[in-house]
């Protein structure tokens, strides 16, 4: 069933190993990765998908974002416990299933990446335009696209981390300083735990699940941790604090969102539709609370929306160029972000993408994307609970009965999601 790479191999791909902290503060003091993560998951969709939630029901799904960080909390535990008891990548663990999930992996990427591009482009031009409207929305788009590239090829990782916590931080300032301003009722916030679905649809609660903190994404979370120099089965505390506190940090401010739409909207008949209605929200807190309050929500969208192109330029060429090493089965190379075809995905993500912010997306394409990414989430967390309950990892490190649980749970949930969507596309 493969066979295992030994700690001491792992170690032996950078010349320098590091010493994982030993106390509490150096552990807060050493979260990194987890911040890139929460930043990339968080874009706009999460935005407002939320603030839907918050309009149409009030406080009443709280308890469906904090479960759905719990599901992206053992996604991104276990690929980084997969990692790093391994020393294998995500890829390497889907290439050891079989050549069949190695190529939908690669069909898939390529496709988001010219879809994903597109978006991401257009939703952090929205909220730059709105603010700074001195050029046109697709030349908006071109800047953030070829900022976030720039970036990625000139800077080294630990100036993307830092530029992506930056980030965080003043996404979480302002999103949850919009949310106090609003002065919430604290026994409806306490109510919002208690798991009902209230007038809500089960589709929308099991929606709001899966919406919190990324898809794809997740899986560069073992590429950046490689960047830190966590290397071997001694850093599996510090991986799983770093993802927690990611996981933490998302869960707060998306239920700040939603606090910001009950609080705000609920009851009025106002609707949030897309992401011009982030636009029309800001206008709103303006109108009651004045100028400042519109920037603090347009800055703290506009950061939830940039850092997660950036976070996806940073992270997901890493999985191609990986998917790249496993087609031409050079087990004994390392990916890095001066691979070539790290660089080629990159460009992939900028170029291509900006076609479509004139032309619009092919039917064909859209139908396609669609079909390959509602199957990749339970396709992830079948994949997990197969890889953690094999013997290609040692015995305590798979997984124990709760992770096995919340991961089935996850299958079940993004199984009837990911059918939903294709029956809705089928129509």
């Amino acid at each position: 069933m493969g066979v295992k790479a030994t700690e001491q191999d792992f170690q032996g791909q950078h010349p320098a190993v590091k010493t994982p902290p030993t106390t509490f503060t150096g552990k807060l003091k050493t979260v990194g990765p987890g911040f890139v993560t929460a930043a990339t998951g968080v874009g706009t969709g999460d935005l407002i998908a939320a603030l839907v939630a918050g309009v149409s029901f009030g406080t009443t799904l709280i308890w469906a974002i904090i479960i759905g960080a719990v599901f992206k909390f053992f996604f991104t535990e276990g690929m980084g416990r997969w990692q790093l008891a391994t020393g294998r990548t995500i890829l390497e663990g889907f290439h050891s299933l079989g050549k069949w999930a190695t190529g939908y992996f690669g069909v898939y990427s390529i496709l988001w990446g010219l879809s994903y591009g597109a978006a991401a482009m257009s939703t952090s031009a929205i909220m730059m335009v709105t603010m700074f409207p001195i050029m046109p929305l697709w030349a908006w788009a071109i800047v953030h696209g070829l900022a976030g590239l720039l970036l990625v090829l000139t800077g080294r990782y630990k100036l993307f981390e830092r530029v992506m916590t930056v980030m965080i931080g003043v996404m979480f300032i302002t999103v949850v300083g919009s949310a106090i301003i609003l002065f919430p009722n604290i026994g409806n916030i306490l109510s919002g735990f208690v798991p009902r679905t209230g007038d809500g649809s089960l589709l929308l609660v099991l929606g709001l699940l899966g919406g919190v903190g990324g898809t794809i994404t997740m899986a560069s979370y073992g590429y950046w941790i490689r960047e830190n120099q966590w290397e071997g089965r001694k850093w599996l505390p510090m991986m799983k604090l770093d993802s927690a506190v990611g996981y933490i940090i998302t869960a707060i401010f998306t239920v700040s969102l939603l606090v910001i739409g009950a609080e705000f909207l609920y009851g009025t008949g106002i609707e949030i539709n897309g992401e011009e209605g982030l636009v029309t929200l800001s206008n709103m807190f303006s109108d009651q609370f004045g100028e400042v309050a519109r920037w603090m929500f347009l800055i703290g969208a506009w950061c939830a929306a940039f850092s997660s192109l950036l976070g996806v330029w940073n992270g997901v060429p890493y999985l191609f160029a990986d998917f790249v090493r496993m087609v031409r089965k050079k087990k004994d190379h390392v990916v890095t972000d001066k691979d070539p075809f790290y660089r080629a995905y990159l460009l992939w993500l900028t170029f291509p993408p900006m076609i479509l912010l004139f032309t619009g997306k092919p039917v064909f394409l859209v139908i396609l994307y669609g079909a390959l990414g509602a199957l990749f989430m339970p396709f992830l967390a079948l994949a997990l609970m197969w890889l953690l309950n094999s013997n290609r990892v040692d015995k305590p490190l798979r997984n124990g009965w709760i992770a096995n649980t919340v991961l089935a749970g996850c299958v079940l949930v993004f199984g009837y999601l990911g059918i939903t969507e294709l029956i809705n596309m089928m129509k």
